[in-house]
């Protein structure tokens, strides 16, 4: 795919589909008996014809002649081992620079695979005995220079010009962590695990690591250094160092991608498996990490009368706290994480959704402990539903009904890789808080990496313990795996089973699914029978009671026409009955999306047809609920997003048809307008229109955000974002937050809140009440 913004994807509820870029699901229609035979059979048969297919697709040359060559060829750079650091001005002015050679030979993966890149890169490593250093030139033949438009820390920088850095230094080619920087020398940082995308950019960004950063934009580009000590990576081994390694230049006005290695449309960045190899490193010190970071907290918080329906005691409340985060390297890429009466204030508010489905919402994780190294912790139960994970982390700390937040009076987590096998170790634990029990979580996951391709096996364990007298204990295990049939088919397969109190049986879940991926033809297909009673309370589960096969196929061109990049045709079809064989859910969708060269594109569904039986009422909004029964109706879709280049960048979606034997209109714009490096906004309106046959079933519903950022320096930032709910009592909430970061890894946080924090994670929303509060936070990060 090219470098747009995020596509509508797959199993999202429609309420999801905000301003993301794949398709949705579409439905076919009944409520009669599931009549099946042999998915198994089906599946080995769907196999076997993609093996042919991959045979077929690598006997095709696309790509111009000696690319192949190049590709087959083993990538290696050498680092140099220098007395002393270089200077880290962002230049090559200290002649130190030029003891290491230069590795040049980028090829493009955006827009024409494996051709020599348009503009020159230059890439220089050097080492220390506590650090390794990298020298960046990204020349430019352009008289106005790079785009550079962001200076605040950890956003997207998918709107300017930027360089990445990804380091495999486990040598697993799976996981890596990724280190970009755009012509500001603004940082963002992030992990990719199990070779997964982000949502927007490479890898997942809740990580944070220590490093330093500086550019410059010169007369012919850009130039950059760049500095991580070696206990950033918690790297400790001293002799034979190799690592994967990879490097990404994005050059934003002609919307195209450079790599060094893994080029190829199918692969990108976060292929770790096809990165090229660092050598040269020998002979360092210990790269150890140990940080301690204790934090102190004042402020109030102010609570409505009605918070009592929630538990929660009215009235206004004086803050005063403290607590303590520990790192510790315990050995080569192998931490451990320890939290003392944790505190998330300064976490990202969650973004307000309108649930046009009768499922439960899915929210990210946004808080810091839980976010980094996350993806030991992935389990995925589904490729149709991005959001059904065997182990969900907001579950821990935050009241999934109220979406209030749990105190936690310490955790504990181990992370890394130890004897071969990649360990995830947590142990959390709550204490009671209004409606909330005293809690006890423990989480355990093991992989161990195949045939150094990418492919895995693993195991999962969660225990679940609570004061709740009815509901003491639940308990999740599960298997799974990844195998990396080729550079083009990937096979997963999971087994899961929960123990909860009362049940004896149908607590099982069972899933298999294929991924395809060429420059032509991308295929999805998965078997899943998730029982009755299966239920994963520390996870996220859409629903239950299911056996749901979906398939989904997207055939790829590249036209000559002046100003397309590639044009898309997709049909998908979910079948959705539940575990008696009568159908709940069907839907099919036929999509166009074409994306342009400067980054503006289409997605339009054609049609898509939608079936769903309601076994119990669907308050869908206040007083309204649509009743039990069996609903057809048939939808379309237009999105058009603006070129990316521009200073003003607009998105529009409109959905319209029928919906619940009525008919529903959806608009949304999202605009974003950089009025400079340090300022910028971003709106987006959204209007559901509902006309239902239903009493009080003809109303609107209005939500959206506001968002406005202020950069006074990279490290010196002003954020808020403005929210409108016109579907809850309390419609407006806000959210305002200054971020000094003093030092490296120290900050100094101002925040004021007004509203609800974290969203519920519940199908029908409860009554909300509108809190106030106002906290500073202060963390110090002590380093040997």
């Amino acid at each position: 795919m090219t470098q747009t913004p995020p596509s509508f994807s797959h199993g999202k509820p429609l309420s999801q589909f905000a301003f993301t870029r794949s398709s949705g699901r579409h439905q076919y229609i009944a409520s009669v008996p599931c009549r099946r035979k042999g998915c198994r059979a089906r599946l080995a048969r769907i196999l076997l014809f993609l093996c042919v297919l991959n045979q077929f697709t690598f006997g095709q040359k696309s790509e111009p002649a000696g690319t192949a060559d190049a590709e087959t060829a083993e990538r290696i750079v050498e680092a140099v081992r220098v007395d002393r650091a270089p200077r880290l001005d962002g230049t090559f002015d200290d002649p130190i620079w030029q003891q290491a050679s230069a590795i040049t030979d980028f090829r493009q993966r955006e827009p024409y695979e494996g051709r020599p890149a348009t503009e020159r890169t230059e890439v220089r490593v050097l080492y220390t005995r506590s650090e390794v250093y990298f020298g960046v030139a990204c020349h430019d033949s352009t008289v106005n220079g790079p785009v550079a438009t962001q200076l605040r820390r950890d956003v997207s920088q998918e709107l300017d010009d930027y360089f990445e850095i990804v380091i495999d230094s486990r040598r697993d080619r799976r996981n890596a962590y990724v280190f970009q920087i755009n012509p500001l020398g603004t940082q963002r940082d992030a992990l990719v695990t199990d070779e997964q995308a982000g949502d927007t950019q490479d890898g997942d960004p809740g990580w944070d690591g220590v490093w330093t950063s500086e550019a410059r934009i010169t007369r012919d580009g850009w130039t950059a250094t760049v500095a991580i000590p070696f206990s950033t990576l918690n790297f400790m081994r001293s002799r034979d160092v190799v690592w994967g390694v990879n490097f990404k230049r994005f050059i934003r006005r002609k919307n195209e991608q450079d790599l060094w290695s893994g080029w190829r449309r199918t692969f990108g960045a976060t292929k770790i498996s096809q990165a090229g190899e660092l050598h040269g490193i020998n002979e360092i010190g210990s790269g150890r990490l140990f940080i301690v970071k204790p934090y102190v907290l004042g402020g109030f918080s102010h609570l409505p009368a009605d918070a009592t329906a929630s538990g929660l005691t009215p009235g206004t409340t004086a803050l005063h706290t403290g607590g303590v985060d520990i790192k510790v390297g315990l050995q080569s890429n192998l931490v451990a994480n320890l939290t003392g009466n944790t505190d998330f204030a300064d976490s990202d508010v969650d973004v307000q959704q309108f649930n046009l489905t009768p499922y439960k919402l899915f929210f990210p994780e946004k808080r810091q402990f839980f976010l980094e190294n996350a993806g030991v912790f992935a389990f995925p139960m589904s490729l149709s539903s991005n959001a059904d994970q065997l182990f969900f982390s907001r579950q821990i700390g935050i009241d999934p009904v109220t979406g209030q937040e749990v105190p936690i009076n310490g955790g504990a987590k181990v992370t890394g890789t130890l004897g071969g096998f990649e360990l995830g170790v947590m142990d959390v634990d709550t204490r009671s808080s209004g409606p909330n029990p005293w809690a006890n979580y423990a989480v355990l996951r093991l992989k161990r990496s195949l045939w150094g391709s990418g492919s895995y096996v693993g195991v999962m364990g969660i225990d679940k313990r609570s004061g709740n007298v009815t509901h003491s204990f639940n308990q999740t295990t599960g298997v799974d795996g990844r195998f990396i049939l080729s550079k083009n088919l990937v096979l997963n397969g999971y087994a899961a089973q929960t123990r909860t109190p009362g049940y004896s049986s149908g607590q099982s879940n069972l899933g298999a699914g294929l991924i395809f991926r060429s420059n032509w033809l991308d295929f999805e297909a998965e078997h899943r029978k998730v029982s009755r009673n299966f239920n994963p309370q520390v996870g996220f589960l859409e629903r239950a009671d299911c056996v749901c096969d979906f398939a989904d196929a997207t055939f790829k061109t590249r036209p000559q026409f002046a100003g397309v990049r590639e044009m898309q045709f997709e049909g998908f079809i979910l079948h959705a009955p539940d575990t008696h064989g009568v159908v709940q859910t069907q839907e099919w969708q036929t999509t166009f999306r074409a994306d342009f060269h400067n980054g503006s594109y289409t997605d339009d569904d054609i049609v898509d047809v939608f079936a769903q039986r309601l076994i119990i009422p669907f308050n869908i909004y206040k007083n309204v609920n649509i009743p039990v029964g069996v609903y057809n109706w048939t939808r379309h879709q237009f999105t058009y997003g603006s070129p990316e280049d521009r200073r003003l960048t607009v998105r529009f979606f409109e959905r319209f048809g029928s919906y619940y034997n009525g008919r529903l209109n959806e608009f949304r714009v999202r605009a974003t307008y950089r009025a400079n490096e340090r300022l910028s906004f971003s709106a987006g309106p959204q209007w559901n229109r509902f006309r239902l046959p239903l009493a009080n079933g003809d109303f609107s519903v209005v939500f959206g955000a506001l968002e406005t950022d202020y950069a006074f320096s990279r490290f010196v930032s002003l954020s808020t974002i403005l929210q409108v709910d016109t579907a809850n009592a309390q419609a407006a909430s806000a959210n305002i937050r200054l971020r000094w970061n003093y030092r490296p890894d120290s900050d100094l946080y101002v925040i004021y809140t007004a509203g609800q924090k974290f969203a519920s994670l519940a199908a029908v929303s409860p009554a909300q009440f509108y809190e106030n509060r106002f906290v500073v936070k202060y963390t110090y990060s002590f380093r040997p």
